[in-house]
C-alpha cells in the first residue's frame, strides 16, 4: 500500500521498573509498560472522569537499551516514538494469543526522558541528549535549554 505511515507518539508514564533481557545472539533488549491517561469532566454530573491506557513497549536499539537501563523506572516520564507491531504467540496450553507493542527499532524511534529524578543533572542530561535516534555528530552536542522572555517570541 504506497503512503502508509506505521508511527506511534506517546507521552506517559512508565508502569513498571524496565526488564532488560538478552537474546541467544547476545543483543538486549528493554521493555516497560507506558500509562497515558485522558482527563475530561462528565457534562452530565461534574465529575472529574479519567482514563488510563496501558501500552506494551519494547526497545530493540542498543544505544536507547542503555539509556533505559541507567536512567528509566517505575514512574518515570517519557516521551516515545516508535511503530506498532503485532505478534502471535501460543501460551502454555497451546492457545493462540495475540499482542500488540510498540516498538523500537534500531535506527528508528526515539526517547526522551521528560523528568529529571537524579541528582546528577550532567548524567540526565547526556542521556537526554543522546536519547533520539540521531547521528553521533549531533549526539556529541551538548543538551542544551535557553531561556526566552516573552517579548523575544516572534508572534
Amino acid at each position: 500500500m504506497a503512503g502508509s505511515l506505521n508511527k506511534v507518539i506517546l507521552i506517559g508514564n512508565v508502569g513498571r521498573d524496565p526488564e532488560i533481557r538478552t537474546t541467544q545472539d547476545g543483543r538486549e533488549i528493554a521493555s516497560f509498560s507506558l500509562a497515558t491517561s485522558d482527563a475530561w469532566r462528565d457534562k452530565g454530573s461534574g465529575e472529574k472522569k479519567e482514563k488510563v491506557e496501558w501500552h506494551k513497549v519494547v526497545i530493540f536499539q542498543p544505544h536507547l537499551v542503555g539509556v533505559v537501563r541507567n536512567y528509566v523506572h517505575k514512574g518515570s516520564k517519557i516521551y516515545l516514538e516508535g511503530s506498532l507491531q503485532t505478534r502471535k504467540w501460543t501460551d502454555p496450553n497451546g492457545v493462540e494469543k495475540y499482542t500488540t507493542e510498540v516498538i523500537l527499532q534500531p535506527y528508528s524511534g526515539a526517547l526522551l526522558l521528560l523528568d529529571a529524578r537524579s541528582n546528577d543533572e550532567s548524567s540526565f542530561d547526556e542521556a537526554r541528549s543522546s536519547a533520539s535516534s540521531s547521528t553521533q555528530e549531533e549526539r556529541s552536542k551538548p543538551y542544551q535549554v535557553e531561556e526566552i522572555d516573552d517579548d523575544e517570541i516572534p508572534f
